[in-house]
């Protein structure tokens, strides 16, 4: 099992699209780009369209792979697999991290999330999303109201989730 991206991370994006990949992020991708580290700039796959709603979705090489074996799985000609192929497959966008770091966001991902001016990279264990920072503000705190809401404010995140071992 490779690394996992962890963390929350504020960057700038310029008028062109450029953005700083961090660090941390840069370190999984890379994991899990089987080019690494014959060729040391990561490639990364980012997911679009109208079902994330408000973010992109950045994801390995390895773990774009893994999505795809999935696909391919499904019954040819099903329903099933050609929604999938569509929203997956034909809604992805491979990059290469470059020398700097960074990677350029096309002007038509950057206007489907509405970014300008400063994105919020939030890790989710086997990818991350990309966020306008004002909108991922707003949802996450939208998110942790209502989950302190629903349990009368003593929450433990850790609760959602089986603990090693399964006891």
């Amino acid at each position: 099992m490779g690394l996992s991206f962890r963390g929350e991370f504020n960057q700038k994006v310029d008028g062109k699209g450029r953005m700083s990949i961090p660090a941390d992020f840069r370190a999984v991708l890379a994991d899990g780009d089987p080019r690494c580290p014959e060729n040391p700039l990561p490639r990364m796959v980012v997911l679009h369209g109208p079902h994330l709603k408000n973010c992109l979705h950045a994801y390995t090489i390895e773990a774009m792979e893994e999505i795809e074996e999935g696909i391919k799985r499904l019954p040819r000609g099903s329903d099933a697999r050609k929604r999938a192929s569509r929203m997956i497959l034909g809604k992805s966008w491979d990059t290469e991290v470059d020398k700097d770091g960074r990677i350029v966001l096309p002007q038509r991902l950057r206007q489907q999330i509405g970014l300008t001016g400063e994105a919020t990279m939030a890790a989710m264990g086997d990818y991350f999303e990309i966020w306008n920072a004002e909108t991922y503000a707003e949802v996450e705190a939208e998110e942790a109201a209502a989950l302190l809401e629903e349990f009368d404010g003593d929450f433990d995140p850790l609760s959602l989730i089986d603990p090693p071992g399964g006891a």
